[in-house]
């Protein structure tokens, strides 16, 4: 009976916070931006990370792919003193109950390339677990087969500043809906700099910026919220109407893969 007892527990931690699946339901006008912002429903984005200098100034965002593991865009140049900090909505706040975790070990794709940002994507392992709860669980991850659209509506979120010449960053988590670009799209406004490492969203009206970096680029899938991007580059005033480019993720799965196995 002890045994069937803890197997049964274990399902039901493994289903309970199962990946992709809030347990405070997203609200998303279909109009938002991170520029001139929306806050997201408090604790909505369970996965949302946000980096910060041990003086605790978030500098980059990320996303939580397990109790173990995050990812986020190389060119944040993430160290061993960066704080990772899990389930925050307010940044202002000293209330909220917060994971603030120790960087483990930090693997950069091999081929990350600062001068064209291509194959922009790192891994955080932890040092410790997070602990999986209501405002803290993982996103899932797009596989390698999966195909996301033209024209298919997908979320990003983040602490970005709302204007690109903002000295600070909001303190409360903002998001924004963006629609995809087919690659070739996507060159008609940045050419042979779009690699098929990179997919494109926005040119709508909306726009990431500094600070959002690393963070999650989401869409849904079977009635789950699947990692799709990871924010990486774009306009250097925050334009509205340039599509912002993210690391594609579909085309980065096995090397993530392959480090967590042998990790």
């Amino acid at each position: 009976m002890t045994v069937l007892w803890v197997l049964s527990c274990l399902a039901f931690i493994s289903t309970a916070y199962s990946c992709g699946v809030p347990s405070v339901t997203p609200v998303i006008s279909g109009y938002s931006r991170i520029v001139n912002g929306e806050e997201a429903v408090p604790h909505s984005w369970p996965w949302q990370v946000s980096l910060q200098h041990n003086t605790g100034l978030h500098f980059c965002g990320g996303s939580l792919i397990n109790e173990w593991w995050v990812v986020t865009a190389a060119h944040c140049s993430v160290r061993l003193s960066t704080l990772v900090v899990l389930g925050e909505h307010d940044r202002s706040s000293d209330t909220e109950a917060i994971q603030i975790m120790s960087v483990g070990k930090i693997f950069m794709h091999p081929r990350y390339d600062s001068f064209t940002i291509n194959n922009d994507i790192l891994l955080i392992k932890l040092a410790s677990p997070a602990q999986l709860n209501p405002h803290v669980s993982p996103v899932c991850l797009a596989e390698t087969s999966d195909n996301f659209p033209g024209g298919m509506k997908c979320v990003t979120s983040g602490w970005g500043r709302t204007k690109h010449d903002a000295l600070l960053s909001p303190a409360l988590l903002q998001q924004a809906i963006f629609p995809l670009l087919t690659s070739d799209d996507c060159r008609r406004y940045w050419g042979s700099k779009i690699t098929e490492e990179m997919i494109c969203a926005g040119a709508s009206g909306a726009s990431t910026c500094m600070t959002d970096s690393g963070g999650p680029l989401v869409c849904q899938k079977a009635g789950t919220w699947t990692l799709v991007g990871i924010v990486s580059w774009g306009s250097s005033t925050c334009s509205l109407t340039m599509p912002e480019v993210y690391a594609r993720v579909t085309k980065l799965r096995d090397w993530m893969d392959q480090v967590i196995a042998a990790n």
